[in-house]
């Protein structure tokens, strides 16, 4: 679906005056630079204890490790994306894409959920073959293991956590560090449990647990990026109730139509609307209340916004 151009939303009507957009909105984010940085430094830590744990699963038979292992390898790829992501909506926008990359981090984000999605089915398939055919598994190398691993993570998801809670992007690397983490708890939890008890089983059952953690997650991110990706309206924000809003509270206003509303990023809010006004005017002091109202009100920094002038509103 192609977004609305930045001219005009009106079809089949005779063109008015078309307001050019506020310099509210900005195709630059400035806490990309931090989240570019923090993922290159959790993607440094995760790529470097990888191997170790890849080895450390093999040897010891541990699906617990091998599921942690394998989240590591697909975390060191999907840090590797997110940080390709900020480094492509950086880029200025140009004649081709006029509204710049800034989309590139939500596409990376939604490609980490399906990652997500793809390990956990991955983990849980194997998790049931495991319980009908439990392997053995060397204990003391597993829990050693498990707690390295487990220091890795926990300065990784602490790098992650502190940037910004709102960018899908940042949220989706965070969640593959997550669930690595909970994998090295639950390998750990095992390891004691089999050199206790000898109880294998305690190995697959801690894994899944884990996976479906990671899928519900998964699940989560993918929906809220793919919907920004189909230039869905964010949450909270209704054309209906927002076009009403608009003639209660800004003067001039007789009627609102072809009003489109949707997702740019994770943060960035794009309107276009057809304004009827209730007598002829000069256009941009009503598009310029309009785009204050929208900004202080609902949030919304981006608008193009189309006025209609009392002659060519016949016929509509």
């Amino acid at each position: 679906m192609s977004a609305p151009s930045d001219s005009s939303i009106g079809t089949g009507h005779d063109h008015g005056h078309d307001c050019s957009h506020g310099g509210g909105h900005s195709h630059g984010d400035t806490s990309s630079a931090d989240g570019r940085r923090r993922v290159a430094i959790a993607f440094v830590l995760i790529a470097s204890f990888m191997g170790v744990e890849v080895v450390g699963g093999v040897i010891s038979g541990s699906l617990a490790l091998l599921a942690d292992a394998a989240h590591m390898m697909t975390d060191a790829a999907s840090l590797a994306l997110a940080w390709l992501g900020y480094k492509l909506a950086a880029r200025p926008a140009d004649e081709m894409r006029t509204y710049g990359f800034a989309r590139v981090r939500v596409l990376a984000a939604f490609t980490n959920g399906l990652a997500l999605i793809a390990l956990s089915a991955w983990i849980l398939a194997e998790g049931i073959a495991r319980l009908q055919a439990p392997q053995p598994v060397m204990g003391p190398l597993l829990l050693t293991i498990a707690c390295i691993g487990l220091v890795v993570n926990l300065v990784c998801f602490a790098v992650l956590h502190g940037g910004d809670r709102t960018d899908l992007n940042l949220r989706g690397a965070l969640w593959h560090v997550a669930g690595d983490l909970l994998g090295s708890v639950a390998a750990i939890i095992a390891a004691v449990i089999i050199i206790q008890t000898r109880w294998m089983p305690i190995d697959p059952i801690l894994s899944m647990l884990v996976a479906i953690l990671v899928l519900v997650a998964g699940v989560r991110i993918t929906k809220q990026a793919g919907h920004i990706l189909a230039q869905g309206a964010p949450a909270g924000l209704n054309a209906s109730a927002i076009a009403n809003d608009l003639k209660r509270h800004v003067d001039g206003i007789a009627d609102i139509t072809d009003m489109h509303i949707w997702s740019l990023t994770e943060k960035d809010t794009v309107i276009t609307l057809r304004v009827l006004p209730t007598h002829d005017q000069a256009a941009d002091p009503l598009c310029t209340r309009i785009r204050k109202y929208l900004a202080d009100t609902h949030a919304i920094g981006h608008a193009t916004i189309e006025l209609v002038p009392l002659s060519g509103q016949t016929g509509d």
